[in-house]
């Protein structure tokens, strides 16, 4: 579990690395020290005025968390394919989310995702779709939904899950800038 202190270090150097991209500098030199240097899988996600702006990861842990966060932070103001990249007049409307990741398992069942817990991730040939823990509860979806829509982001049938297609989940501590401007109530691991 990531501590509040912790938690902020890694919005406010995403934070810092997203401008700095924006602004067309070089990214910050991520922190260092206790649990930014462990190796993790994450997701930053951006938004503006509460509207989804973008939203990259890594579900390969090849660098420190901090090191991945700000790289992501970086890549999601100009690299998302669904978006345009942030402008600078935009910058004051951006919050930052991030998503650190378990290690994810497959299941066998749908009924094992515990919606708001797992996020999911489907598998057939070289096609992998994935969707956070929190994509299930802000749409207010069912499970056979929430796996239906990773099938749709992986590119595959709607009800590919019922066809072969391999299903894993995975669980997310998620903070973000909006939660730290007020209580923060970290969801464990």
């Amino acid at each position: 579990m990531i501590g509040l202190d912790d938690q902020r270090r890694l919005l406010a150097l995403a934070r810092r690395a997203l401008e700095a991209r924006v602004r067309r500098q070089p990214v910050p030199a991520p922190e260092r020290g206790g649990v930014l240097e462990a190796r993790a899988s994450a997701f930053v996600t951006i938004h503006n005025r509460g509207e989804l702006r973008g939203c990259l990861g890594r579900l390969e842990p090849h660098a420190s968390l901090a090191e991945t966060v700000a790289q992501l932070a970086a890549s999601v103001a100009d690299s998302d394919p669904r978006f345009d990249p942030v402008s600078l007049l935009e910058l004051p409307d951006i919050d930052i989310e991030i998503s650190v990741l378990t290690p994810e398992r497959e299941i066998r069942a749908l009924d094992e995702i515990e919606l708001g817990r797992h996020g999911v991730i489907v598998e057939q040939w070289s096609r992998r779709g994935l969707l956070l823990p929190q994509v299930a509860t802000e749409q207010q979806w069912d499970r056979e939904t929430f796996v239906s829509h990773a099938c749709l982001k992986a590119g595959l049938p709607r009800d590919g899950w019922r066809r072969g297609v391999q299903v894993l989940v995975f669980e997310a501590q998620v903070f973000g800038e909006r939660d730290l401007a007020g209580a923060v109530s970290p969801q464990p691991l």
